[in-house]
């Protein structure tokens, strides 16, 4: 069997199709109102880190030669254009939704964004006011001169390009910069009138009053139009870790902000003179030219307020509990008679930090060990390992500096952790840690116990209200056996291997999950049964995608959720008729990985920190874990089969790559996000 010439999808152009998919929820109109704005935002936010991440890495590469490209598998060049090609689409679709969402939508709501030519002379004096009062003196505008360089402009932030006029002349012309302050709100309320509700943006607050900025220089002419400048955003670090690596990190930050120009979105209305100018002083090519819309990082969108009724948005949940834990019971006495799970959002996550807030207190407990990537702003996580500390427990923290966009905030938690006494590993010399493991040993009866929890997702109890993932505490020996040894070589600053049940990146993972794999394609040659299913945020290791095409040809079912990029191609004859795949894109963001094996009828099943990307194998520490306890098994299998059978937000990934939703036989309607809360709200009540 050849499979030497196998499909494969590139992964930017599969991750815009991704990004497609969100905007889908934009233009999804059962969707509520200021969810649908959130969508935009959340499509505008991710279209920039893609720029900031993945287009100027392949702008690196775009003066690799003939050979090297041969050997990357495809031309830079040639992908790049694709996806502005791509990126123009989907930005004239943005514009269309916006349109009718923030005109004709809210509009029927009685709510109305203006522009700096919609105020009255009330609402006009209400602005000018509020500018005067809180925005001027944010303000300093830079007037170019052809003498000096230009300024340089900072990743993301916004700015106006202006034109003084005095006469009609053009040497009476002067430009200027001025850069929207990032500590003020986007959006100011209106006064409302007559039951009508108005909102107006801080660019239309400062078009409106560009004459008290520049009164004393008199111009008879001003004009403003918004731009805004994505920049490499790829760190550039010494791979020595050191005790000066939190310095060159911190310098590396610095230069993330000077980094090459990849887009510059500016505002359509904006004369061609001006934007000539522009791309003369900023020296930029066409391809980094993007035409946008009225407003730019639109991911500020995401804080849009709600002036209506709650109907336009989504309903909270309250979180459900976990059957069997209780606030006023040991989770440890629990932990020794069985395993518990733990579904996020739809479970409170109180349950993790109760977990280590007990191993805080409990005199028992003499040590804990855990691995942290993202934390939340004001971290309960970290407080309790502080208080650890403070209880006299030894505390062995890695916490991952390299974490992209989150290094900042993790030079910070590091510092402060270390100030409390807490033994902070920052990080590995070749590797990004990023696992999800948490060990605390426990002495009981003069011998040491250990419980651990493990999760697909970060320690972070912002991001578990809004991301799906899996979290099980258990005290199995075959779990916390493996986990010694792994946190003994990771205090260390080493990784390890010979791990009898967990799977381990980057020494292990590749080859385990190929023998489970494997086994599939030998059952199926062999008349058994042979299955798979795997949930991952992305697909893309081409050594992965080639063994599940064996396996295809070898007669194993293959199904997959996979909520980003996909670079397996399915439905392709010869390749992967045998394989469906389906992406959910939900109110909640999918980010479980899960994955199902079906070991001739006795099912296997594995949870993991890790997506089926290289670098997760190859680049990274990474964890996956069996699941032992059959009732928990059950319990995520219950909610995998929601998400197979989903014909409400489940979209078909195939060849054609149109995003059609997932139809079924299914007679009624199964979104699978409202079935796991209410299968989990009526097991667990």
């Amino acid at each position: 069997m050849n499979l030497k010439n196998f499909p494969l999808l590139n992964r930017e152009i599969s991750w815009l199709h991704f990004n497609e998919r969100v905007l889908q929820e934009a233009a999804d109109e059962t969707v509520p109102l200021i969810e649908r704005i959130k969508f935009l935002a959340i499509f505008s936010s991710n279209l920039e880190e893609f720029y900031r991440v993945r287009v100027a890495t392949l702008s690196r590469l775009v003066n690799l030669n003939e050979k090297a490209k041969t050997l990357l598998g495809f031309d830079p060049k040639k992908i790049l254009n694709e996806i502005k090609n791509i990126v123009v689409k989907h930005e004239r679709k943005f514009e269309s939704l916006f349109e009718d969402i923030f005109i004709t939508q809210l509009g029927k709501q009685k709510i109305f964004i203006l522009s700096h030519t919609q105020l009255n002379v009330a609402r006009g004096q209400f602005v000018r006011n509020h500018f005067r009062d809180k925005i001027l003196s944010n303000l300093v505008p830079i007037i170019i001169n052809s003498d000096k360089p230009f300024p340089e402009l900072k990743d993301r932030s916004l700015y106006f390009f202006v034109r003084l006029t005095k006469t009609g002349t053009k040497k009476s012309q002067k430009y200027a910069l001025i850069e929207l302050p990032n500590n003020l709100s986007r959006f100011l309320v209106l006064p409302e009138t007559n039951g009508l509700k108005f909102i107006i943006l801080l660019e239309d607050i400062i078009k409106y009053c560009l004459d008290d900025i520049f009164y004393m220089l008199n111009y008879l002419q001003i004009e403003a139009f918004s731009i805004q400048l994505t920049r490499d955003a790829e760190l550039e670090i010494d791979k020595n870790v050191s005790d000066k690596f939190i310095e060159e990190l911190k310098a590396s930050l610095d230069k993330r902000r000077k980094g090459k120009p990849m887009r510059l979105l500016y505002d359509t209305e904006m004369p061609f003179e001006m934007l000539s100018v522009l791309i003369a002083q900023m020296h930029l090519d066409a391809e980094n030219l993007i035409p946008g819309n009225r407003y730019h990082r639109f991911g500020d969108f995401i804080s849009f307020p709600n002036l209506g009724s709650s109907e336009l948005e989504y309903k909270s949940l309250e979180p459900l509990k976990v059957k069997g834990l209780h606030r006023t019971e040991s989770i440890f006495n629990k932990l020794a008679e069985k395993d518990y799970l733990v579904n996020l959002p739809y479970q409170s996550y109180d349950y993790i930090i109760l977990f280590l807030r007990e191993a805080a207190i409990d005199p028992k407990v003499t040590e804990i060990n855990i691995t942290l990537y993202r934390l939340a702003e004001n971290s309960k996580v970290v407080n309790a390992l502080i208080n650890a500390v403070k209880n006299g427990k030894k505390v062995n923290c890695l916490l991952e500096l390299k974490a992209r966009f989150d290094e900042k905030s993790n030079i910070y938690w590091t510092t402060k952790l270390m100030e409390a006494g807490v033994n902070v590993n920052y990080g590995l010399d070749d590797y990004k840690v990023h696992s999800k493991i948490c060990l605390v040993r426990r002495m009981e009866k003069g011998k040491a116990v250990y419980y651990a929890n493990l999760a697909t997702g970060n320690f972070n109890e912002k991001t578990a209200r809004i991301y799906g993932d899996h979290s099980i505490f258990t005290s199995k020996k075959e779990i916390t056996s493996d986990l010694i040894k792994l946190f003994h070589a990771l205090n260390k600053g080493k990784v390890a291997k010979g791990f009898k049940y967990l799977i381990v990146s980057p020494l292990e993972s590749r080859d385990k999950i190929y023998e489970l794999i494997h086994r599939e394609i030998k059952n199926a040659k062999a008349a058994k049964p042979a299955y798979i299913i795997l949930k991952v945020n992305s697909l893309a290791d081409e050594g992965i995608i080639k063994k599940l095409y064996e396996a295809n040809n070898a007669g194993v079912n293959i199904k997959l959720i996979v909520r980003g990029i996909c670079c397996l191609v399915p439905g392709v004859v010869g390749f992967s008729e045998n394989i469906k795949v389906i992406s959910i894109i939900d109110k909640y963001l999918e980010h479980a990985r899960i994955f199902i094996f079906c070991n001739d009828g006795k099912e296997e099943m594995f949870l993991s920190s890790a997506d089926l990307m290289t670098r997760n194998f190859e680049h990274r520490v990474e964890v996956g874990f069996p699941i032992l306890d059959k009732e928990v098994q059950e319990e995520i299998r219950e909610i995998i089969d929601f998400q197979l059978q989903d014909n409400v937000k489940a979209r078909d990934i195939t060849v054609k790559n149109n995003n059609s939703y997932h139809k079924n036989r299914l007679k009624i309607k199964v979104r699978a996000q409202v079935q796991t809360y209410n299968y989990l709200k009526n097991k667990h009540q």
